[in-house]
């Protein structure tokens, strides 16, 4: 995980961020809280946030998901940036963290648009399969527990339209997934999906070495 694109020194990251960063200042209140949480380095970059929203506004998405919430950050940048009638559907297991999300949603204006769904989402995501929303969603984007990455991909490639983008975060992992020595079973199986992709037809493929990695793969028609 990591809270900065990689291999960047402090001088260019902040360089970058000067000239690039448009972040509201909800945002940065956001950040600046869930850094000092026990478990703030789960939070996405600034500017991977700020890349997601420009994808998404690219797209003229309305109707996005989201796996794995957190504290907020991406699903309220993702917010912003969808028209007032755009929703999100947002996974997570976590009544904890996810009541720092909605605090932040609710001063941003934006809780009308996010539909949180707590409990584990390969549930959540198979109960859209069955009551119809199968190729309805513009984008998703997938930042939850490793071992399931598959099991989301496969089913976010159901639900989202052909046309549709899937971002799936940390692929690169701080890293590890090129290191022949990690082998514990989250690194193995963010490289697994990482060479199905690769070889996947039913996608076109792009990985942006943005904060931890991020796939991009659009649904082909």
């Amino acid at each position: 995980m990591a809270i900065q694109t990689l291999e960047l020194d402090a001088r260019l990251y902040g360089y970058l961020q000067s000239i690039s960063l448009r972040e509201p200042a909800v945002l940065i209140q956001l950040r600046q809280e869930t850094a000092l949480h026990p478990m703030g380095r789960m939070q996405i970059a600034p500017e991977q946030g700020q890349f997601m929203a420009l994808l998404v506004q690219l797209m003229g998405a309305k109707k996005t998901l989201e796996v794995g919430v957190f504290t907020g950050y991406s699903a309220l940048a993702t917010a912003l940036a969808l028209p007032p009638d755009g929703k999100i559907v947002a996974c997570d297991v976590s009544e904890e963290y996810t009541a720092i999300a909605r605090r932040y949603w609710r001063q941003a204006g934006v809780a009308d648009k996010i539909d949180l769904r707590i409990g584990p989402a390969l549930e959540t995501l198979d109960h859209l399969l069955a009551t119809g929303q199968a190729n309805t969603f513009a984008f998703a984007f997938i930042d939850a527990d490793k071992r399931n990455y598959d099991n989301y991909y496969e089913r976010a490639l159901k639900l989202v339209r052909p046309g549709g983008l899937i971002a799936i975060d940390n692929v690169l992992w701080s890293g590890r997934v090129a290191d022949p020595e990690v082998k514990d079973n989250r690194t193995q199986a963010i490289r697994d999906l990482n060479q199905k992709l690769h070889r996947d037809p039913r996608i076109t493929l792009s990985v942006v070495p943005i904060a931890d990695g991020l796939t991009l793969a659009l649904r082909r028609e």
